[in-house]
């Protein structure tokens, strides 16, 4: 018997019409756009080999991510001057309103991770291209 409190969300279930940024794909799997209410949106977030993300920031939410599968460099900072690799099995942690970008150099392999972030709904600022040197 099934409890009306767990839901089970299979991967193609998940949404594809989410927020995104350039150079990534999200795919929302906790949100009310799937019927599911919760304080907190969860999702997936992949960068295909040899992409990078618009420089971005998510407004007031907190984000945790948890890399599934490979290697990503992330960029941050006023001007994009700081700078940290994530690989399979680390946590990354990105404070609200923190300007940053992800970077895959593999030209064979996508990075792959696990988000979960503090509002219902995701937000996503994207910012032009020209906003670091």
């Amino acid at each position: 018997m099934n409890s009306p409190d767990i839901q089970v969300i299979s991967p193609d279930q998940f949404d594809r019409d989410t927020a995104q940024t350039p150079g990534s794909e999200r795919y929302a799997a906790i949100s009310p756009s799937l019927g599911i209410f919760s304080a907190l949106w969860g999702g997936l977030f992949e960068v295909r080999p040899g992409a990078k993300t618009g420089i971005h920031h998510h407004g007031e939410q907190e984000t945790i991510a948890y890399v599934l599968s490979g290697v990503c460099e992330i960029r941050w900072g006023e001007r994009g001057q700081f700078s940290a690799r994530a690989k399979a099995g680390d946590f990354i942690r990105v404070p609200p309103y923190l300007l940053h970008m992800e970077i895959n150099a593999s030209q064979t392999e996508p990075f792959r991770w696990v988000v979960v972030r503090s509002t219902a709904t995701p937000i996503v600022v994207n910012l032009p291209e020209d906003t670091w040197p």
